[in-house]
């Protein structure tokens, strides 16, 4: 059995308070642990240096004070395992959850918005929180501590903001922008100049922040700018005039056929023609509440550019959330437009065309698209009246 000597123990000793080991328990402890390791494994004529070398690394990975700073964290999170355990699960939950609801997406199978909201909800929620947390504990400079915190905040808000956006939920656009803003306006520049002044970090800093830089631009890349909204709004616009004059043309070609030829419609026509008419007035009011709604006005006149109102992208099931009087004349409406079809479901499809819109089937529509399915249902039902006019 080897036996040290009291300069062997002091020289331990020295060596772990050189590598950072500045607790004295600590220090104690781990002087004895080595001593006793020492003691019972080395030869009695062993080279002591080199055993102690190979022993002390088996201590830590990088550095001893790996030790300290693992037992700093134990003694400030009594669950610091749980914590970080419960980073790990909920991570892998969260990522798995996500791949499964995107892959369930473009499979168009059921479970794919629960997928991808319950993943990026753990993500945000837990998961960045929790790491967070565990980080900031890693650091003792007070800037370091604020960078963590700017940069999980800023990947929180990213994450919330696409879940947003995907769902359709009100403030989408103004976390995603505020999680931008916070990246480059406020965490890249204390990061790079932090970073680029230390040598050993100056190439990772510089790397890390191109790839920031580089990231954020591909997200803006898919945001559509304030001036390319209106461009497309005031296209919309455009397009949803021409329809309207394009139905109020069949509309006067309609009774101008009908002033000639009253005389000749029978008593079925009639009351065809008649449920027709209440369909096309159930679908105007409809559009007039979209409009107003969208521009504050009842009609959209020719000169609506020069007036800076045009159609936007909002949703019409937003509408209905606040106006139950619009949800009761689509409820209406697709009620009418079935019994409709159902009454003429002997002559549909040999004379007349189905009444079918995609404001019947889905309320998440925008308000452009609802408008022009309100449209194709008035251009069948004059379509269908001509050809009833032409049948006799």
């Amino acid at each position: 059995m080897y036996i040290l000597s009291d300069h062997q123990i002091d020289y331990i000793l020295d060596d772990i308070r050189r590598n950072g080991v500045e607790l004295e328990d600590l220090q104690s402890n781990l002087l004895d642990h080595i001593c006793c390791i020492i003691e019972e494994n080395l030869e009695e004529n062993g080279d002591f240096e080199h055993f102690y070398s190979t022993t002390v690394k088996k201590f830590y990975k990088k550095e001893l004070r790996e030790i300290e700073e693992e037992t700093i964290s134990l003694l400030t999170y009594k669950n610091y395992y749980e914590m970080k355990k419960t980073m790990m699960v909920s991570g892998i939950v969260s990522v798995s959850l996500l791949s499964i609801g995107i892959i369930l997406k473009f499979l168009h199978m059921p479970g794919a918005s629960v997928g991808i909201v319950l993943g990026i909800g753990i993500m945000s929620l837990l998961f960045l929180p929790l790491l967070f947390l565990l980080k900031i504990k890693e650091k003792s400079e007070t800037k370091d501590k604020v960078l963590i915190g700017l940069g999980a905040l800023s990947a929180i808000l990213l994450s919330m903001g696409i879940l947003f956006k995907i769902m359709f939920w009100p403030g989408a656009n103004m976390m995603a922008m505020l999680s931008m803003l916070l990246l480059l306006i406020v965490f890249l520049p204390v990061y790079f100049f932090t970073g680029i002044r230390n040598p050993e970090t100056k190439v990772n800093t510089t790397i890390s922040s191109l790839l920031i830089i580089t990231g954020c631009g591909l997200f803006l890349t898919l945001v559509r700018s304030p001036h390319g909204s209106r461009l497309m709004g005031i296209q919309a616009t455009k397009d949803y005039i021409r329809s309207e004059r394009i139905l109020d043309n069949e509309e006067r070609l309609l009774q101008q056929s009908l002033s000639k030829d009253t005389h000749q419609l029978s008593t079925v026509t009639s009351t065809h023609v008649k449920t027709g008419r209440e369909l096309s007035l159930l679908c105007e009011e409809i559009k007039t509440n979209i409009i107003q709604w969208e521009t504050g006005m009842n009609t959209i006149g020719e000169d609506f550019e020069s007036k800076d109102i045009w159609l936007g992208d909002g949703r019409i099931d937003k509408y209905m959330k606040e106006d139950a009087t619009m949800q009761q004349k689509i409820t209406a409406l697709r009620e009418r437009v079935a019994r409709y079809n159902e009454e003429n479901k002997s002559v549909i499809g040999d004379k007349l065309l189905p009444l079918q819109s995609n404001i019947i089937d889905m309320y998440q529509l925008t308000s452009t698209d609802a408008l022009n399915g309100l449209i194709q249902i008035q251009m069948c039902l004059l379509q269908n009246e001509r050809a009833l006019l032409a049948g006799g």
